[in-house]
């Protein structure tokens, strides 16, 4: 076994084929097997040859991810996954139910180099960058998981572990495995990717001629404050990034979002909540407000209620168009900003 099959996709498959002297539209059997069925044992694909099955399996391994564990929210609305991955590193993932959705989040690194100063995926430092078929089948074992349910995955987030940007081409690989009509089959317009910011992934994203959505971590009204939450501010210029963020906004026709966490003290204020409204004012966007969710070791607090809705006022006032975000698992440190990085199954970061 020398890979992954999630890491091909349907014309990397058919090329496969090709090369076995096998017909291309085997390619085709094999994907709607996995992603319509649900099978993935090889000698159950009976409409394939034995020994085409026979050479599948001992070239290709179908999962790369075992399930240690999985951890559900007293509400029964948000599961969280935790995966050992081939090489022992350990990621996260988070399922979030909603009446007319079924979301899940996803890792796209071991760790994260962004190191934000409210989340806990940052704290062990950058390990190494996941592959396609590790992000992918996060999705596929999570919709299988589902099926026993009668439900299936609707809507996938790149907003679980790491920064999606720095791992750029094999993030692309998973939207286009995603929303291949002949795997899961997902609309572009329900996938969504989140940034801290990084200037020359947005770009890249903008020309891709993708529909998904876009968000990004602002967090704070301007260039110094911003530099205190994020560090990799210091190399990206909020100028910067906002007219990055408005570039794909125009070449995609898609509104975008500014998340914000608030955090009591640092980025709360009343005035800093008109410095943002000033910021964006006239952009295509949503401002989701964040209250901030505990992290062991870190002292950082959340606005009292009072706080979070004179904030909220000062947006709406200024005509900006503003959710505040209802958290979802953080009973079970699944909330934003709270998954960390495992390094044994005893010990998390």
């Amino acid at each position: 076994m020398n890979s992954f099959l999630f890491n091909l996709t349907e014309d990397d498959l058919k090329a496969w084929m090709l090369e076995h002297q096998e017909k291309p539209f085997r390619a085709s059997q094999v994907f709607q097997w996995i992603y319509a069925r649900g099978i993935t044992d090889w000698n159950l694909m009976t409409n394939l040859g034995q020994p085409l099955r026979i050479a599948l399996s001992e070239q290709f391994k179908i999962f790369s991810l075992k399930l240690v564990e999985t951890i559900d929210s007293t509400d029964g609305d948000t599961t969280k996954f935790l995966w050992e991955l081939a090489d022992g590193k350990y990621v996260e993932s988070v399922l979030i139910r909603a009446p007319d959705r079924r979301t899940v989040c996803v890792s796209s690194q071991v760790g994260c180099a962004a190191k934000c100063a409210f989340c806990a995926s940052g704290k062990g430092g950058f390990v190494r960058q996941l592959e396609s078929a590790e992000i992918l089948e996060q999705v596929i074992q999570i919709d299988q998981w589902l099926k026993k349910n009668e439900e299936r995955v609707s809507h996938v987030v790149f907003m679980g572990m790491g920064e999606p940007l720095d791992n750029y081409d094999n993030v692309l690989k998973t939207i286009h495995l995603l929303t291949n009509p002949g795997g899961l089959n997902i609309s572009q317009r329900r996938i969504t990717v989140s940034t801290v910011g990084v200037v020359e992934g947005i770009q890249r994203l903008a020309d891709e001629d993708l529909k998904v959505n876009l968000v990004l971590s602002l967090h704070a009204p301007n260039q110094n404050t911003r530099k205190k939450i994020i560090p990799y501010a210091r190399k990206y210029a909020l100028e910067d990034v906002l007219a990055s963020m408005l570039c794909y906004a125009r070449k995609t026709k898609r509104d975008i979002t500014y998340e914000y966490t608030l955090m009591a003290g640092i980025n709360d204020s009343l005035e800093q909540a008109k410095e943002l409204s000033l910021l964006v004012r006239g952009h295509p966007c949503t401002v989701n407000l964040i209250p901030y969710n505990p992290v062991p070791g870190l002292k950082l607090h959340r606005p009292e209620k009072e706080q979070i809705e004179a904030f909220r006022d000062v947006l709406v006032e200024a005509g900006i168009p503003t959710t505040w975000r209802y958290t979802k698992g953080k009973d079970i440190a699944a909330a934003c900003g709270q998954l960390a990085l495992k390094q044994s199954k005893l010990e998390v970061i």
